[in-house]
């Protein structure tokens, strides 16, 4: 180290310039302040949620003070609201770019594992989507994501429904049923890790696939059936 000093003195004439000091603050420019605080909001709500979420806990750990997190999103609902509509628009540009196959059954395991490599890669997103929002932001949650997803799902059971004699008019209930059951394993799969995501795609769509491939036109329940032959 003292011979590294000693050389930049004898070809510079000056003396190198002090390493920065530790724990000192790092300068950063608008927007890169804006991403760090981003990023910070997005683990908090993953790990705390909303509510738990405090504003000075979000300033302390990206080491500013309260007033530049204000200065940016106005608040912390503003800040959250800005997590909230990034992951929304990253599940749904995953889970729309996937759907390219033309058979119905590959376009159910397209969307199945788009969902699970979204919950396996953006494990915090997913976190903050899954967790209760205030009401401020009920328009942009994970309900509205599986609803955008299901309205897609819907054109595709809606034209297979047509072909094959039932109700299009039952795509949409069928599709909220098939995206609902995805969702569900996912957050459940979160958790537990196991088994890989390829084999519980596998699964869910062999329950899916196999379920539509034998609807009943008319189907009734077991239960009231019962009851009108007594």
């Amino acid at each position: 180290m003292v011979d590294d000093a000693r050389e930049v003195r004898q070809a510079t004439g000056r003396q190198p310039a002090a390493p920065p000091k530790s724990g000192s603050r790092v300068r950063m420019s608008f927007s890169q302040r804006r991403e760090q605080l981003i990023s910070v909001g997005r683990q908090l709500f993953a790990e705390r949620g909303f509510d738990a979420t405090s504003i000075e806990e979000i300033a302390s750990r990206a080491k500013v003070s309260k007033p530049v997190v204000y200065e940016h999103f106005g608040g912390k609902e503003g800040l959250y609201a800005v997590v909230v509509d990034r992951e929304v628009t990253a599940l749904l540009t995953r889970v729309t770019g996937a759907l390219t196959a033309g058979h119905p059954r590959e376009l159910l395991e397209q969307a199945a594992l788009a969902l699970l490599d979204y919950i396996e890669e953006e494990t915090n997103g997913f976190r903050v989507l899954v967790r209760e929002s205030p009401v401020m932001s009920s328009s942009g949650n994970f309900s509205s994501v599986l609803n955008d997803v299901a309205h897609q799902v819907e054109h595709i059971l809606g034209a297979e429904f047509k072909g094959r004699g039932y109700d299009p008019k039952l795509a949409e209930l069928y599709s909220q049923a098939l995206v609902g059951m995805v969702a569900l394993t996912g957050r459940w799969w979160l958790e537990v890790r196991k088994p890989r995501k390829e084999t519980v795609a596998a699964h869910l769509v062999n329950l899916a696939w196999h379920g539509l491939s034998h609807l009943e036109s008319k189907p009734t329940l077991l239960t009231s059936n019962r009851k009108s032959a007594k």
